[in-house]
């Protein structure tokens, strides 16, 4: 058991707390570890007719994975790898499949900033989610930017965004808030930040398996307070599915070029920071992911990221963010011409036969 992660019972409902505040609740392996024990343990609990999780901090839901730990784990070997980096990304892509196959309403509060790993914990649960959002709310997959692709089912749930919102903020790596995501399909519900206490006495006082009814109702006064059309998203939709819906990286970005817009021209000089390697993957990685149901999205990238780390950027980008702070990363390739359609397809070069996979059992 994790000091990080609390699990109450009110009722009906399981309540899991994220809390890990220095690190803005970013998941460790043995949080990982608690969370899948937990879900589990209420998946096959009757008396449990609903789960809810949340932040300890209005600061972050869930920031991602402990990215420390990762520069940590892959430098210890030549090859980028470790025993307890292999369990990590095995174990929390097999957490997010039993989130989203999770049989009983799963409630995510996302609250301050969700991304990576807290959007792999936030946007499970198929038909029983709900996802609420504040003003609070910072919300990203923002992997390129440390040399990495949007995994913990981003294959999925970003293929699936409408038209090439997805695309748009897989390559870019950019932050949103909640207008934005309501209007991607990336939350469900806007809730005030200054209501949430009240949301919480609600959920601590349910005594039944209608609580997502009761939380839309409570919901429901404040929705005019965030208009899914007033945010960057919907402003800018036409540029987004006129510029991102080319299946090449360069291609974006010349298409970006032609655009003096202000929306364009921030696009571009964003997609210029980024690591050229995983912006081109990340983009193949969306193609494929489109047609995958969430098993195979989530196999896919368990390949995928045995060989990010294997190739390095993703060591390298932890480095110049996170650990030295420089900002300036060396990527390899330096450029997008140099990246060529044979190093991409590296990325997808099966690590195990298909009898062997880590996640072969997935369905």
């Amino acid at each position: 058991m994790t000091e990080f992660i609390h699990t109450a019972r009110n009722h009906a409902t399981g309540i899991i707390t994220l809390d890990r505040p220095k690190a803005l609740n970013s998941l460790s392996l043995e949080m990982v570890r608690r969370l899948t024990e937990q879900l589990l343990a209420w998946r096959d609990d009757a008396a449990v007719a609903a789960v809810v999780i949340r932040g300890s901090t209005e600061k972050a839901f869930c920031a991602g994975g402990d990215i420390r730990f990762f520069h940590q784990a892959g430098t210890a070997t030549p090859t980028g790898g470790s025993a307890l980096l292999e369990d990590f990304f095995t174990e929390e892509y097999a957490l997010n499949h039993l989130i989203h196959n999770f049989p009983k309403p799963y409630v995510a509060i996302m609250d301050g900033i969700v991304m990576g790993g807290g959007m792999g914990v936030a946007q499970g649960g198929a038909g029983n989610r709900l996802r609420i959002v504040t003003e609070r709310t910072k919300m990203a997959m923002p992997e390129v930017n440390i040399g990495l692709f949007p995994d913990v089912g981003g294959s999925h749930f970003l293929s699936r965004a409408a038209g090439q919102l997805g695309t748009w903020l897989g390559v870019t790596g950019e932050i949103i808030t909640a207008a934005d995501a309501l209007y991607a399909g990336l939350a469900d519900l806007f809730v005030p930040a200054a209501e949430l206490p009240a949301l919480q006495a609600l959920i601590a006082d349910s005594t039944d398996a209608y609580l997502r009814t009761a939380i839309r109702n409570f919901a429901a006064p404040f929705a005019a307070q965030c208009d899914p059309l007033s945010g960057v998203l919907a402003q800018h939709r036409a540029a987004i599915e006129r510029h991102f819906a080319f299946d090449s990286v360069p291609e974006i970005v010349a298409s970006l070029a032609q655009d003096g817009s202000d929306f364009a021209q921030r696009s571009a000089a964003v997609m210029q920071k980024r690591s050229p390697m995983m912006m081109c993957v990340t983009l193949s990685q969306l193609r494929r992911g489109a047609s995958l149901n969430l098993a195979d999205c989530l196999r896919m990238e368990r390949t995928m990221v045995r060989r990010a780390f294997e190739h390095g950027e993703v060591l390298e980008g932890v480095r110049a963010v996170v650990i030295d702070k420089d900002n300036q990363p060396a990527w390899q390739p330096a450029t997008l011409e140099a990246v060529t359609p044979a190093l991409i397809e590296q990325f997808f070069v099966p690590a195990w036969p298909a009898h062997a996979h880590p996640l072969r059992a997935l369905a």
